[in-house]
């Protein structure tokens, strides 16, 4: 089946957002770890040590943000699986007469 210009445009689209979610969550992994080295480094200079605290939280936004792009939004490939399972569940339910 060939693809119509519209869907070559759609695709484009699709894959430039999937690759900017995917980008975007790259620079926030290594913003976090440079942040964090950093604040680790402070925090051993310091008699308490307190750099885990934002660490951990910031840990968490960023898995929940990984999750989003790579699992929820497609990036991943989960959401693509589904939908194409979908779509063999209904070439499967049309009337092939």
């Amino acid at each position: 089946m060939n693809a119509t210009p519209l869907q070559d445009k759609t695709l484009e689209q699709l894959a430039r957002k999937r690759a900017g979610a995917k980008m975007g969550w790259y620079i926030h992994a290594t913003v976090f770890i440079i942040v964090n080295i950093l604040l680790a480094v402070l925090s051993a200079m310091s008699e308490r040590h307190w750099a885990m605290f934002p660490a951990f939280g910031w840990g968490i936004g960023l898995a929940v943000h990984g999750f989003v792009v790579f699992l929820v939004t497609g990036g991943g490939g989960l959401h693509q699986r589904l939908v194409q399972q979908e779509r063999e569940r209904l070439d499967l339910q049309r009337d092939p007469w």
